[in-house]
């Protein structure tokens, strides 16, 4: 079963064999600028905590109401389990407990800073809105976003708001987008983290009427983090939403890291049990940005 496990674990992250860039550890000028090059998904991954007693809700809501496509779970042990279901070639990961040291505050996705909303794109507003009404949940109200589609702002079991946007006829790489909307305090310092450090791409501003901001994209493949700004004085939620990358080489995204002085939440390190190699470190405002490698050997000094 452990084997198993590892296996699904693996394919999950859909990691390339081959490392982009030389001995582990080491950083050249191009990569001093950014992290992009040494991504090897064409997308990120994005996932949500939530209490444990919510499970059952909030993977009936995922699957059942959003329609999104379940994939084998994640045994990681201590009683934590994470949930995973795909969409396009990312996942959407729901992990069932909260982490210790970690803020949390729902609401309104202008009453924090953080992650406070997952924009999904959906073909059918009536096949949309009969799931949520088979499901007992009241059908979205749908309103014009303000660049010709109509969108609604709903909330998953659990609090966490979503927005969820119709676009009929469109193409099969349009539903296979995930937008990440992203409150800062500092506009411009996350907009340097997601640009520069990361190095995506970054699109021009974007009005969405229904979210009442301005967002300033930054893409990767089928993945956008929508950065915006409403205030410096809010309080954070640094626990509800993450963001992950799949990478070639962990050692040299921590090493550019350290050269920057980026936050450390979860220092390089290795998951036992599993093939698993990583780093966890925090934007300006304390979200989560995973680095995650697949099949790497520990690095460390002996």
């Amino acid at each position: 079963m452990r084997k198993l496990i590892k296996t699904v674990f693996a394919a999950g992250l859909s990691i390339a064999a081959a490392s982009a860039c030389g001995e582990a550890g080491q950083v050249d000028e191009a990569e001093a600028a950014s992290v992009r090059r040494l991504i090897t998904q064409d997308s990120m991954n994005v996932y949500r905590r939530f209490v444990p007693e919510q499970t059952e809700a909030m993977v009936t809501f995922y699957h059942e109401v959003l329609g999104l496509t379940p994939l084998s779970p994640i045994d990681l042990g201590g009683g934590q389990q994470m949930i995973l279901f795909g969409i396009g070639g990312g996942q959407i990961k729901l992990a069932a407990g909260l982490k210790e040291g970690r803020k949390y505050h729902l609401g309104g996705v202008n009453d924090a800073t953080g992650i406070r909303v997952f924009t999904l794109y959906f073909p059918d507003e009536a096949a949309l809105a009969e799931r949520f009404e088979t499901q007992g949940y009241a059908a979205p109200s749908f309103m014009d976003r303000g660049d010709r589609v109509r969108a609604a702002l709903v909330e998953d079991p659990c609090g966490f708001s979503l927005e969820l946007v119709i676009a009929p006829g469109a193409s099969p790489e349009t539903y296979a987008q995930v937008e990440v909307g992203l409150n800062a305090s500092d506009l411009d310092q996350s907009r340097a983290f997601y640009r520069d450090f990361v190095g995506l791409d970054e699109l021009p501003p974007v009005e969405d009427k229904l979210l009442g901001v301005t967002k300033h994209p930054y893409r990767h493949g089928a993945t956008t983090i929508n950065v915006w700004s409403v205030g410096e004085a809010l309080p954070a939620d640094t626990g509800s939403a993450g963001i992950q990358y799949v990478v070639s080489d962990v050692d040299a995204v921590d090493a550019n890291a350290k050269t920057r002085e980026i936050t450390v939440e979860t220092p390089l390190g290795n998951l036992p049990g599993f093939d698993l190699r990583f780093v966890w470190l925090n934007d300006p405002d304390g979200v989560t940005n995973y680095f995650a490698q697949v099949g790497a050997r520990d690095a460390s000094p002996e």
